[in-house]
């Protein structure tokens, strides 16, 4: 039998020297070996405006929903609140990952439009508690991380002292009732199966990750949103996607898949820590440049006219 081997760039995958249980490995190739097509007669300059949830944001570029980044710089703020200022800035959708409720009011009284996504407690009264805390300050959505249930062990894990839990079907609905008029997103899903779960409870929205590589040999994201947009097409949820957005390049390719709009996250960190608000703000607004270019080449106008027809998967015809 012929010897196949990785299509994508040569050099970039030295196979023994990787751990193949790395999904963002897997992923990062998946996103690299997918090609664009031109389509740039009677092209124009494309529009990032993005509607979400009742409200207006200028990209679909949005903050990842970090935690823990607590600790103070030069300017006064901490990391968490440093981002959320670029958010409201920029006009983009910010979220915040596991954080107390103290915390959270510190970031979301900044006045970026928040996402809050809660770790699923085992304590389901603190899942509950920090639902209305948020709802109480503004927040533009809530969710929980369905994906960080289970720890390096196989056991439920524990974070900062804190024992998680499973979620189950009965729980999602429990929450999104708890939501009422504001959205409930449910993050970590990576399977048609988990997002039909969604659905059926109730949620606006489902965020399509595998958590920077949670899960071993995890499915990339870009794969798992074509399989929940093709057995799902007439799904009222928002589809959001992450895990290895580092340009705009790779925003476009999730965006074209069906994304509803793509968090940036280990992208922004290096700016982040080093420069504060205007480190976010030089990298993303460099990805929004790279988004538009791509949107420009392939006759995309707006994000309604982005579809997957423009991309081509380099592994079905290069060996």
């Amino acid at each position: 039998m012929e010897e196949r081997k990785w299509p994508g760039p040569p050099g970039m995958i030295p196979e023994p020297d990787r751990n193949a249980a790395d999904a963002n490995l897997h992923n990062r190739r998946y996103l690299d070996q997918l090609l664009v097509e031109m389509n740039v007669i009677d092209a124009v300059e494309a529009d990032l405006t993005m509607h979400l949830f009742g409200k207006t944001f200028a990209s679909p570029i949005m903050m990842p929903a970090f935690s823990h980044l607590n600790k103070v710089g030069i300017s006064g703020r901490t990391p968490m609140q440093e981002y959320a200022e670029a958010a409201k800035e920029m006009n983009l959708v910010n979220w915040v990952g596991m954080e107390p409720d103290e915390e959270y009011e510190s970031i979301a009284s900044i006045g970026a439009e928040t996402v809050r996504i809660i770790k699923p407690f085992a304590d389901h009264e603190k899942i509950i508690s920090e639902i209305r805390f948020a709802k109480e300050h503004g927040a533009l959505a809530v969710g929980v991380d369905i994906d960080h249930v289970f720890g390096k062990n196989g056991k439920y894990d524990i974070v900062d002292g804190i024992p998680l839990g499973p979620v189950m079907s009965e729980d999602l609905k429990a929450y999104v009732k708890e939501a009422g008029d504001t959205p409930f997103i449910a993050k970590g899903v990576l399977s048609v199966s988990d997002a039909m779960k969604c659905e059926e409870a109730g949620c606006a929205g489902i965020f399509i990750s595998h958590h920077h590589g949670r899960l071993p040999f995890g499915i990339p994201p870009a794969i798992a949103l074509q399989e929940i947009r093709k057995a799902m097409p007439a799904t009222r949820m928002c589809l959001f996607a992450d895990c290895g957005i580092d340009n705009g390049y790779d925003a476009f390719k999730l965006l074209a898949l069906g994304a509803d709009a793509v968090s940036v996250g280990r992208g922004i960190l290096p700016g982040l820590l080093k420069e504060g608000k205007e480190g976010v703000i030089k990298k993303v607004t460099r990805m929004n440049e790279e988004l538009k270019e791509l949107m420009g080449y392939t006759g995309a106008s707006s994000l309604e006219e982005m579809n997957a027809a423009v991309l081509l998967d380099s592994s079905t015809y290069l060996r």
